[in-house]
């Protein structure tokens, strides 16, 4: 009889690691690479959207001259003291 009960609990506990890996995994919706590139996607844009009203609104110039490379290479030439 106690030979029958232990053989029940070893089942049991046999049993029930499979239990909670059935429970434990799940198929991404999105997955985790597609996750990655919208995140680098939404910084990229915030960036620019920043740097267009740092430069647009509070620096009263227009904001697209923000994203040009001769606005950056002014600033860039002002910091070096050239």
């Amino acid at each position: 009889m106690a030979t029958e009960e232990k053989q029940l609990r070893k089942q049991k506990k046999e049993q029930k690691p499979k239990d909670q890996r059935l429970k434990t995994e799940r198929r991404r919706l999105i997955p985790i690479w597609l996750r990655i590139v919208i995140v680098v996607v939404l910084s990229v844009i915030a960036l620019a959207a920043g740097l267009m009203i740092g430069y647009g609104v509070l620096g009263d110039g227009e904001p697209l001259d923000a994203l040009k490379w001769s606005t950056w290479q002014r600033i860039i030439d002002f910091i070096s003291g050239m």
